[in-house]
């Protein structure tokens, strides 16, 4: 068993609430991180990609850092503007 699946099991024993929107939770900070990560490969600022969005750099932060309840339509903008494409599935 690996880790991080001890932590979890260990943490699960003393709150199980926490883990009832654990892989929802998990899935937004992948998003941010993925987004952070295209923007930083393109060699693009927060500030830079601001702009092409006609936003604000605190926008692009929340982007980044609490990926929650964004519209596809913005994902795709931010795609574009970092040279990248949007891959939606359902699983």
């Amino acid at each position: 068993m690996s880790d991080l699946q001890q932590y979890k099991n260990k943490r699960m024993a003393k709150d199980p609430e926490f883990w009832k929107t654990y892989e929802e939770k998990f899935e937004t900070f992948k998003l941010g991180i993925l987004l952070k990560q295209a923007r930083i490969d393109a060699g693009m600022t927060q500030e830079q990609i601001a702009k092409e969005l006609n936003t604000t750099k605190s926008v692009i932060s929340r982007m980044e850092n609490h990926a929650k309840d964004i519209r596809l339509s913005t994902l795709e903008k931010f795609a574009k503007v970092v040279g990248r494409q949007i891959h939606v599935a359902l699983v």
